[in-house]
C-alpha cells in the first residue's frame, strides 16, 4: 500500500472513529434503556444481565477470526460489510418483541460488531507508520470512543425521554449510512498478501474457548461454582483454549502468534487493557442503575450524570501519548489503573440519599484512568508485529477490550445482585409473590411496592434502596482491589518497554527488552 497524504491519513481516521463509535454507543445506551426495557418487556434478572451480556460475549469469542479475516480479505471490506451487517441488525433489536428474541438479536449485533472493532486498529496500524504519529492516532480513537460513550447515554437519554425503549437502538442507522459514505472513499484497502490458509479447527476452538469461559465466569458470580452448568461451561472453555493455543505453536499461519504472550511487556499490555475496560464499563453499568433506581432519575439526567467520566477520559487520552514519552509507559498504564481503582474505592462512601458528588468524584477518577492506561495498551499491543499481521493483534486488544467489558457487567453486576440479596431486608406483612419480586432486583422490587398500600409501598422501595447502596459499596470495594492490584504488576511486567516502536521494527518475542533502543529506564 503506498503511503497515504497527511489529509488522507486524517480524513481515514475520522472515518474509523466514526466506525468505532457504532459500538460504543451501542453498549453504553443499553445502560439506560434497562428499566424502561424491564417494564416492556419483563425480563428475569438473569436475562437482563444476557441483554447486557450476550453482545459483549459474541464480539468476544469472534475477534479473532474476524481480525483474522480482516488480514485476508481487505481490512476495508471486512469493516465495510461489518457496518452494513450492524445497521441492519440494530433495526431487529429495536423492534424485538420478547427478552429471547432481544437477546438473539444482541447476539447477532456482536456478530456484526466483531467486524469492525479489529478493522478500525489494523487500519490505523498500516496508515500511520511513524510511531509518533501512531500513538496520537491511537489517542485520538480512544477518545473518540469514550466520546461515543457519552454521546450514548446523552442520545439514549433524550430518546427515551420522548419515545420507546427500542428507539436507543435506531441511532445506529443514521450512523451507519454516515460511515459508509466516509469510509468509501477515504479508506485504502490492506491486506495480508501472503495469508496462508484459515485454519478452521482453530476458528473453532476460539470461538468455544472465549465464550465459554465468559458464560461459566458469569454464571458462577451468579448461580455459584457448584452449579453443572458452570463447571461444564469452564471444562469445555479452558479446553478449548489450551487446545487451540498448543495448535497455534504447531501452525505455519496461525491466527495468533502465541509467541507474543511469553513477553511479560506484551501479556501486561493486554492485562491492563481488559482490567481498564473492566473497571470503567462495569462501574458505569451499575451506577446507571443506581441513578434511576435509587435516585429515580430519568435516564437522560443518568446520562448527563455520567458526562464527566468521558470527558475526563478523552482527555487524558489525548495526553497519554505525551505522557507515555516522558514518564514511561509503564508508568502510564499503572497509574491510570491507579485511578480507577481510586476511583471505585471512592464508592466506598456512597450514601443512600443523593450522592452525587460521591459519584462525580468516582467517575473522574475512573474516567482518566481508563482514558491513559486504554491509550497506551492499545498501542502496545498493535505496535508489536508487523503490518501485514495487524487484524490479528489488533483483535487480541480488541478481545481485551471486549472481555474486559463483559466481565465488568457480568462479574461485578453479578456480584452486586447477590449482594442486594444477601442484605435486602424486607418489612413484615409483605406478600411471598410480592417478596420473591423484590428479592429478584432493585427493578422489580420498585414494580412490586407499585401494586402496594402506600406505606408498605414506601417502606419495600426504601429496604431495597438501602440494600442496592450497600451492595454497591462492598462491590466497589472488591472491584478497586482487584483493580489496585493489577496497577501495581503493571510496574513489574511492563518495566523496560521502548517508548517508542519503529515501525519498520516491531517488537520482536524473541528479543530481551534490555536489548531494545530507547526502552524505558
Amino acid at each position: 500500500m503506498h503511503p497515504l497524504s497527511r489529509t488522507r491519513r486524517w480524513a481515514a481516521l475520522a472515518s474509523l472513529c466514526l466506525a468505532v463509535s457504532l459500538i460504543v454507543i451501542d453498549g453504553t445506551v443499553l445502560h439506560l434503556a434497562i428499566p424502561s426495557l424491564s417494564e416492556a418487556l419483563r425480563p428475569s434478572s438473569t436475562q437482563v444481565l444476557w441483554i447486557a451480556d450476550v453482545y459483549g460475549f459474541v464480539l468476544g469469542g469472534l475477534l479473532i477470526t474476524a481480525g483474522n479475516a480482516g488480514d485476508r480479505f481487505g481490512r476495508k471490506r471486512v469493516l465495510l460489510a461489518g457496518v452494513t451487517a450492524f445497521g441492519l441488525a440494530s433495526l431487529a433489536t429495536a423492534y424485538a418483541p420478547s427478552p429471547e428474541l432481544l437477546i438473539a438479536a444482541r447476539a447477532v449485533l456482536g456478530v456484526a460488531g466483531a467486524t469492525i472493532m479489529p478493522s478500525t486498529l489494523s487500519i490505523i496500524r498500516n496508515i500511520f507508520t511513524d510511531p509518533r504519529e501512531r500513538t496520537t492516532a491511537i489517542g485520538l480513537w480512544s477518545s473518540v470512543t469514550t466520546a461515543g460513550a457519552a454521546a450514548g447515554p446523552l442520545l439514549g437519554g433524550a430518546l427515551l425521554d420522548n419515545f420507546w425503549w427500542g428507539s436507543v437502538f435506531l441511532i445506529n442507522v443514521p450512523v451507519m449510512v454516515l460511515v459508509l459514505i466516509v469510509a468509501a472513499v477515504t479508506l485504502p484497502e490492506s491486506r495480508n498478501p501472503a495469508p496462508g490458509p484459515m485454519d478452521v479447527p482453530s476458528v473453532l476452538l476460539s470461538i468455544v474457548g472465549v465464550i465459554g469461559v465468559i458464560y461459566a465466569v458469569k454464571e458462577a458470580a451468579h448461580t455459584g461454582l457448584a452449579h453443572t452448568g458452570v463447571l461444564l461451561a469452564a471444562v469445555v472453555g479452558v479446553a478449548a483454549l489450551v487446545a487451540f493455543w498448543r495448535r497455534q505453536t504447531r501452525l505455519a499461519h496461525p491466527l495468533i502468534d502465541v509467541r507474543l504472550f511469553r513477553r511479560r511487556a506484551f501479556s501486561g499490555a493486554v492485562g491492563g487493557d481488559m482490567i481498564a475496560v473492566f473497571a470503567l464499563i462495569g462501574t458505569l453499568f451499575f451506577l446507571s442503575l443506581h441513578m434511576q433506581f435509587v435516585l429515580g432519575w430519568t435516564p437522560l439526567q443518568a446520562g448527563l450524570a455520567q458526562l464527566p467520566a468521558m470527558a475526563a477520559s478523552t482527555v487524558a487520552a489525548l495526553a497519554a501519548g505525551r505522557l507515555a514519552r516522558a514518564w514511561s509507559r509503564a508508568v502510564v498504564i499503572s497509574l491510570g489503573l491507579g485511578l480507577s481503582a481510586a476511583g471505585l474505592a471512592v464508592l466506598v462512601t456512597l450514601p443512600v440519599e443523593s450522592g452525587y458528588p460521591v459519584v462525580l468524584g468516582s467517575l473522574l477518577l475512573i474516567g482518566v484512568g481508563a482514558g491513559l492506561s486504554f491509550t497506551v495498551t492499545a498501542d502496545t499491543v498493535i505496535a508489536t508485529v508487523p503490518k501485514e499481521r495487524a487484524g490479528a493483534a489488533s483483535a487480541i486488544a480488541e478481545t481485551a477490550y471486549e472481555l474486559g467489558a463483559a466481565l465488568g457487567i457480568a462479574l461485578l453486576g453479578s456480584l452486586l445482585g447477590g449482594l442486594y440479596r444477601q442484605t435486602l431486608r424486607l418489612p413484615a406483612g409483605l406478600g411471598s409473590e410480592s417478596a420473591e419480586a423484590a428479592r429478584d432486583s432493585i427493578a422489580t422490587a420498585l414494580q412490586a411496592a407499585a401494586d402496594l398500600p402506600a406505606r408498605l409501598a414506601a417502606q419495600v422501595v426504601a429496604a431495597a434502596s438501602e440494600a442496592f447502596v450497600h451492595a454497591v459499596q462492598l462491590t466497589s470495594l472488591i472491584g478497586g482491589g482487584l483493580v489496585a492490584a493489577v496497577a501495581v504488576l503493571a510496574l513489574f511486567t511492563l518495566r523496560g518497554l521502548p517508548t517508542l516502536v519503529d515501525d519498520e521494527r516491531p517488537l520482536d518475542p524473541s528479543t530481551p527488552l534490555h536489548t531494545r533502543q530507547g526502552a524505558d529506564r
